[in-house]
This record gives C-alpha cells, structure tokens and sequence, in this order.
C-alpha cells in the first residue's frame, strides 16, 4: 500500500528528492484560468466576482449579513461553541506571548533610531468552507495585532453559511464577511476591499491566486497539501503511527504521510494498523488516495541518516514518537512544528494546543515559518541625527558613496553637515 525506501542503498537520497519533487511541482493541478479571473475581477469588480461564484459554486450571495450571521449561529451545536470558547482562549494565550517589542537605539553623538512594529490597517483571510479552526488560527493573531480591518472570506455549502466558522468570526472580532472562494475571492478581497495582506490556506487554484497577486497585496505564503512525518522507534505504539498517517491523509488526496524509523520489524505491523484504521472511515476513498499516491515508509541505517532524511523533507508536521527524542531534536532544523513525545499527536495543534496550525508545507519550512503575530505588522525605522552625530557618522558615508559613484548622495550628507 505504501512504499518503502531503503536507505541502504547508496541512491536513496536521490529517490527520496525526486519522490518530494513530483508532488511539490504542482504540475497535476492546472490553474491557468486564475489569471484570467483575476483580471476581470480587477476591471469590472463585483459583477465579475459573482459570474465566477454562479459559474464554479451556483452561489450569487457573496456577502453575509448581520442578520444572516446572527440566524446562522443560533443553530451552532452548544458543544461546538464550547469548543470554539477552549481554542480561542488557548490560542490567544499562547500567541500574546509573540508580541514584538518596538526598539530604541541612541549613540553617543546623540543619534537616535526607533524601530516600532505597526499593525497592518486591512487583512483577508480566507477560510476553506467547513474549517473554524483555520479561522481561529488566522483571525487571533491579526486581532492580537490590532490589525483594523479583519475581513473573512468563506464559502457558503450549498447557499448556506457556517455556523461555526460564522460563531468563530464573531469571537475573533472580524469586520466583514464575504461569502465566495477559489481565485474569485482573492480577487475580490485585493480588487475590492483593497486588503493589505491576505493569509489563509486554500486550494491550489486559491494559492496561485495569492502567488499573482503577491507585490498588490502581502500575503503569508503558499499554502500547500498538508503534511506530517512521524518518527517511530520499536517502543512506539503501532496505532500511535497508524492512527497519525491516516488522520493526516483523510485532509485530500494530495496530503503526505511519511513514516522514519531504522527498525524494520514495526513496517509491516504499520502496513497492517493502517488498513485497520481506514476501515469505515468516512473519508477513506480520500485516505486512501493520498497514502498509495504520496504516502512513504523510510528505513534509515543509523541515527545521521533520520536526521538528513528529516531535514530534507523539511515536514509542515513532526512527530517524534519515540523513546529519546532529546538526541535527535537539536540537529532538526526543517519543520512547521514539531510535536514531542507520545501524548502529542498532530491532531490536538490542529486545533487547541495553543500552537499555530498554517504552517509551511512543500519543503518550504527551508525557509519559513508558521504564520504568528509578528505578520500582521510591518516595521518602520525612525532615524534622527544630531548636529554633532551627522558630521560624526556622516563622513564615513561619504567615503562609501563616493566609493558607490554616488555623488549626489554625497553632496546631500555634506549639506547637513554644518561648520558652527
């Protein structure tokens, strides 16, 4: 059902990549209409917007009204609401903690530079049809932030709105909701609401969206197939692994799974586990798919070659289910989040832990990190120099401008520099 890779091999590293890289290139996916709807949208606005809404969704309702919403989320289920309560404090909680702190600097010239973090004034987010948890991990931060303007962007299911994600909304302190999705609402949210940043996972279509409209807009990055890569050793519980390989793949077809380990014994009692746990699973057509198309077993030889395996893959989720996880975790550099012992499964930061859950995927963890606090704001430096600070500081960057052919520069810095 699922491949295995030896690492016995000397090749296995070059197997490994290009098994990454067929389903990190995308190229399954086309999405060549997305430019052409998002330059309808941007000429002719909302008709355009409700034309591609009719056309994909046979939705013609792309906003929400108080009313609406209010109707909506008298029907949430109590316990979902409490559920919501539980993650939202835990969320907003942990992620208070990120809040950036301005910066002071002042020499002995008596120069003076303020770096302060200022809140992004509008943000979209957008939220895919049945997820309130992505609304929570999306919205906290930005309402941490003081961000002014939250405008959310979910699709209705069949005409109707959310319940969930509208009672999520409501807690999160967000101004408007639209109610549209795919390409049409990323356009809608830059070409309409003229939002300054957009953030949120989506579809692949939503993501090349958010890529051509990246430089009009911030946005937070390309939110790929979810992801999860489970450490095991022979003392890990086989339905720890199964449990966690299946909960990932029943996210859509192109979810990955990979298991590491250097025990062979505990492969096919994984294999076994996870038949048993796709059994009566509603979504099991979707599980299954995904785990015989982008699902791996990898059999390392020794404790380096977990480590560079790791760290290749560079996973949006890790589990170190395993006895000594402590002479593994200082060398891991590559991961969205790392999830630690054998009562962390995955599935609990997805939703309450406290811990962000849009988090780098495609290997991107190279390089990013988890959305949080901090990307709601932009930075400003505020820069004032002294009479005696500039003729100080100032003649070194003449000698860099002249340097640099520059010499307007240097004529600019020479008028400021005064002789009484």
């Amino acid at each position: 059902m699922i491949k295995v890779l030896n690492c016995k091999k000397d090749n296995y590293k070059k197997k490994l990549i290009n098994f990454l890289d067929n389903r990190r290139s995308r190229n399954t996916v086309d999405t060549s209409i997305v430019n052409k709807i998002l330059k309808d949208i941007k000429k002719n606005k909302l008709k355009a917007v409700i034309k591609y809404e009719k056309r994909f969704s046979n939705n013609n309702k792309i906003f929400a009204s108080k009313d609406e919403i209010k109707k909506s989320i008298s029907k949430l289920d109590p316990k979902i609401k409490k559920a919501i309560d539980f993650a939202y404090s835990r969320i907003f909680k942990f992620h208070s903690l990120q809040k950036p702190k301005d910066i002071k600097f002042i020499d002995q010239y008596k120069n003076r530079i303020d770096y302060k973090n200022m809140p992004l004034q509008s943000v979209g987010i957008y939220v895919p049809a049945n997820l309130p948890s992505t609304l929570l991990m999306c919205a906290i931060p930005a309402q941490i932030s003081k961000v002014k303007k939250i405008i959310v962007s979910n699709p209705r299911i069949n005409g109707k709105l959310n319940s969930a994600v509208m009672y999520a909304a409501k807690k999160c302190g967000v101004s408007e909701i639209i109610t549209c999705g795919g390409a049409q609402a990323i356009g809608n949210l830059v070409y309409i609401h003229k939002v300054n940043k957009i953030v949120g996972p989506g579809s692949d279509v939503t993501s090349e969206a958010k890529r051509s409209v990246f430089g009009t807009v911030g946005i937070d990055g390309i939110a790929g197939p979810s992801e999860i890569l489970v450490l095991a050793d022979k003392k890990t519980n086989i339905n720890d692994i199964g449990t966690s390989l299946v909960g990932q793949s029943e996210h859509g077809p192109e979810s990955q799974c990979i298991l590491v380990t250097k025990h062979n014994e505990i492969i096919n009692k994984v294999q076994k586990n996870i038949v048993n746990n796709l059994k009566n699973l509603p979504r099991k057509k979707i599980a299954n798919k995904s785990l015989q198309k982008h699902g791996l077993i990898i059999l390392c030889k020794n404790d380096k070659q977990i480590i560079d395996v790791i760290n290749e893959v560079a996973p949006e989720h890790l589990e170190l289910n395993i006895s000594n996880y402590k002479k593994y975790i200082k060398h891991i550099i590559n991961a969205g989040s790392i999830c630690i012992g054998k009562y962390t499964p995955m599935a609990v930061t997805d939703y309450n832990s406290g811990s962000q859950h849009t988090l780098p995927t495609l290997g991107s963890s190279k390089f990013a990190s988890g959305l949080n606090v901090n990307d709601f704001y932009k930075k400003i430096s505020y820069v004032n120099l002294s009479k005696k600070g500039v003729a100080k500081i100032g003649k070194f960057a003449i000698h860099l401008s002249d340097f640099e052919g520059l010499k307007a520069h240097s004529k600019s810095i020479k008028s400021r520099i005064r002789s009484n």
